[in-house]
């Protein structure tokens, strides 16, 4: 039997802040580092990093026995999608837009969740879905125009712009993939299995990208303690413990209430950009924050 979410203790809520912090952090470190390594290089180095952190907890699920192969290709498509694809994409995002900008477009997923589900899924929307779908579209044009509507007749996206929308797709699928097939309770049950499950193919496909980065483009990569810096926290932070606390957090206030301190992420992202990178935000920028968090309240309400 499921357990009914809880209500909101101040730990649930701590768990549900680290995750969008770090993850606001890890925008705004690949931010820093894109001078010092290749964006595809460093979603690879990344997750060989939470690899090895992974696996003392974690190396029974990789054993010939154990219940992840028999569903290996589950497993190999959430790796695709999860940590090959929108992770890849991110770190391209930052390559030229701000992380302001990309956890802003980022924050649009539920919209390509309603989109991917009906188109792909077969689910259902309702008046409540469309109406706050076109609120957080609303914000992610906002923040495509820089707060210049008329700049929408002749919009010219920067190519960050593009690939985090491409990212947020591949996340959309990601979920929907998730959430319509089963894993193995033994998988299912233990969140360090759960994510190795995933990260053994993702790590794999990191690689296979990593590798067609260095061979058909300049690939780069500046050794030395600022790099290795960043290596260290974005493969311990955004990588498993904002996934401990997350999963910590949803199985006690529930996915719905969860899914609101998503939203923190920009909010973050913009204190961190301007303390460490003197990118102040912008008025556009709190505006497409209201608009996006009001469409998901919207669309969640029953």
């Amino acid at each position: 039997m499921q357990t009914p979410p809880q209500r909101l203790t101040l730990s649930t809520v701590f768990l549900l802040t680290v995750p969008p912090l770090l993850w606001a952090g890890n925008a705004v470190v690949g931010r820093l580092v894109r001078e010092l390594v290749s964006p595809l290089t460093l979603n690879f180095v990344r997750w060989v990093i939470a690899f090895a952190l992974l696996l003392p907890l974690a190396w029974a699920v990789l054993r010939p026995a154990s219940p992840m192969w028999a569903h290996w290709k589950r497993y190999a498509l959430l790796g695709l999608l999860g940590i090959g694809s929108y992770n890849a994409f991110q770190y391209l995002a930052l390559q030229t837009s701000t992380p302001i900008n990309v956890t802003l477009v980022g924050s649009s997923v539920p919209l390509w969740m309603l989109a991917t589900g009906a188109i792909f899924f077969g689910a259902r929307i309702g008046a409540r879905e469309i109406a706050g779908s076109l609120l957080s579209m609303l914000g992610v044009l906002l923040v495509l125009c820089r707060g210049e509507w008329r700049q929408l007749l002749g919009l010219q996206l920067v190519p960050g712009d593009l690939y985090m929308i491409l990212g947020t797709i591949a996340w959309a699928f990601y979920s929907w993939t998730l959430a319509r097939t089963r894993e193995p309770q033994a998988v299912r049950q233990d969140w360090a299995a759960f994510l190795m499950a995933q990260m053994v193919f993702g790590l794999a496909w990191s690689g296979v990208f990593a590798a067609g980065e260095w061979t058909l483009t300049d690939a780069y990569l500046v050794p030395g303690w600022p790099l290795f810096a960043a290596l260290a926290f974005i493969g311990i932070g955004p990588a498993v413990l904002a996934y401990r606390c997350w999963g910590s957090g949803v199985q006690r206030a529930g996915p719905q209430a969860a899914s609101f301190f998503m939203n923190l992420t920009p909010l973050f992202a913009a204190l961190l950009s301007a303390a460490f990178l003197r990118e102040p935000p912008h008025w556009y920028h709190g505006a497409a924050f209201a608009l996006i968090v009001g469409g998901i309240v919207v669309s969640s309400r029953r």
